[in-house]
């Protein structure tokens, strides 16, 4: 039996505000069908559901009453409109390409028992029904296959944002574009307090790659939102910006969080809107202040387990992209156990703060704000343990925002004569082999993970990052400890391949 939600009293504002909700839950493979009688708002919704996969654009949507079916290139995804209002038999679907356009994209599709019983089973199914004499409409949702889950945690989504008294007609659901995280993120426009909404559904563990467990459990990742709830009030604490959680939902995994806006680290650079080092140096005065404060005892440790399955991400997706096959046994052999000596060392090194992302695309410029509280971080649920250079890496070897030697060079001095005023034993050369080999590390998986975006998930724009990598990692590698590794990588990745998956 499908699951059903039968919503009442729906005006037509309220109908579109719904079909933005279903527009945000939709991905590439959705069929989504419109019963009701003439008039009774299929397309309305329609045109509401595809105006919110273009993210507002105001495009014209016809009705495909005549042509029967139109397409449109979204924002997001491919999307299809179909009326089947003057198919003469089910077999003449065939025709309108609504396989093909599954394919790749979402198809919505108005008068579906013309169909028969042509349509996929896996479907969400939208009716609507006048109310009498109302000018408001009856909707029933009912999910099919796996859409009987998917509605379930839509449902719950809706129930959050009425709870926390926003997302009514009055709202307005913007989905925002995301990275190469699984997380889903949309902005609620509101007239008193918008919201952005987390999207974070559990995912199922992968393949057991190392003594029965999925690389997400080797590598000490996230795998809901209730860890970026913990962190956050960790974070507050230290000062600096960290989203309020207005609402939560650990349950089905989504937070309603505060809006900290737009201005992106990177962007705000880009668009000459402020200056890189006042940006990147108030982000290095956080760190050092985040010192002070210890982070919870229950997170990971970054230990070698998980530093090492980071790294063989290049002998396992980067070497394959480069050189056309498998590494041999005994060259990645040779790379795990020089890697295997470095980490024995990290170990050593005293443990703090791993937010292990913070760099340009979590980081938001509050110029509003004072002090630290002018860094807004909203990236931090994979925290852990660890060597506490990481983050300062991560943002002075930022993967996508050139980060110039002279600057990085600056801020590291800047970072450690802070450091060495609240802690009089800072030890500088341990610090500076950590900061060269966790950059060599993060680096290294970097490497691997853009060209598993590339090659697994069909994203090869990541690829154009690869030459900013390459020099970070050269600079690292220079260090005189880390001469075996820099060793190993002349001889098997030399100069001249470097920018070879770039071009």
């Amino acid at each position: 039996m499908p699951s059903t939600r039968i919503i009442p009293g729906v005006c037509e504002t309220a109908l579109g505000r719904l079909a933005e909700d279903v527009a945000f839950a939709a991905r590439p493979g959705d069929l989504i069908t419109l019963s009701g009688a003439l008039g009774a708002g299929k397309t309305t919704f329609a045109r509401a559901l595809i105006g919110a996969l273009s993210n507002g654009a105001h495009e014209e949507i016809p009705s495909p009453t005549f042509t029967l079916v139109q397409t449109y290139a979204t924002a997001r995804m491919p999307a299809a409109h179909l009326d089947l209002y003057r198919l003469s038999m089910p077999s003449e679907l065939d025709e309108l390409g609504l396989d093909l356009a599954l394919r790749n994209g979402v198809a919505l599709v108005e008068w579906p028992e013309r169909a028969g019983g042509s349509l996929p089973h896996d479907r969400l199914d939208v009716l609507l029904e006048d109310e009498g004499e109302d000018t408001t409409r009856r909707v029933t949702l009912s999910g099919h296959g796996e859409w009987e889950s998917r509605l379930s945690r839509l449902i719950a989504m809706r129930d959050l944002m009425a709870g926390a008294g926003v997302g009514g007609e009055a709202c307005s659901l913007r989905y925002l574009q995301g990275d190469a995280s699984v997380r889903r993120y949309a902005r609620l426009i509101c007239p008193q307090r918008g919201a952005i909404v987390m999207d974070w559904a559990r995912q199922p563990d992968g393949p057991a790659l190392r003594n029965g467990l999925p690389y997400s459990r080797i590598a000490h990742l996230a795998e809901g939102v209730r860890p970026f709830v913990e962190i956050a009030s960790a974070l507050s604490a230290s000062g600096l910006s960290t989203p309020e959680i207005y609402a939560q939902d650990l349950e089905n995994g989504f937070l309603l969080l505060e809006d900290l806006g737009d201005s992106v680290f990177g962007h705000v650079v880009e668009t000459g809107a402020g200056e890189q080092e006042e940006l990147w140096r108030t982000a290095t005065d956080a760190l050092v202040a985040l010192r002070a404060f210890p982070p919870p005892g229950g997170l990971a440790a970054y230990d070698r387990g998980a530093l090492s399955i980071e790294v063989e991400l290049l002998t396992d997706w980067y070497w394959p992209a480069l050189h056309g096959g498998p590494a041999p046994d005994a060259t990645r052999a040779d790379f795990v156990s020089l890697w295997t000596a470095v980490f024995d060392r990290l170990g050593r090194e005293p443990k703090g703060w791993v937010l292990r992302d913070y760099h340009s695309p979590n980081l938001l410029w509050l110029p509003e704000r004072s002090g630290i509280a002018r860094v807004g971080v909203i990236d931090f649920q994979d925290g852990m343990r660890g060597p506490s250079a990481y983050d300062l890496v991560s943002l002075l070897q930022d993967a996508r925002t050139d980060v110039p030697p002279e600057l990085e060079a600056r801020l590291v001095d800047h970072y450690c004569a802070g450091v060495k005023r609240t802690e009089p034993g800072f030890d500088r050369d341990a610090f500076a082999f950590a900061y060269a080999a966790l950059g060599a590390q993060r680096n290294t998986k970097i490497l691997g993970i853009f060209a598993r975006l590339a090659k697994r998930d069909g994203k090869p724009q990541y690829l154009r990052h690869l030459p900013r990598i390459w020099r970070y990692l050269e600079r690292d590698l220079a260090h005189p400890q880390l001469s075996g590794l820099k060793d190993w990588y002349d001889r098997h990745m030399p100069t001249n391949t470097r920018g070879a998956l770039a071009a």
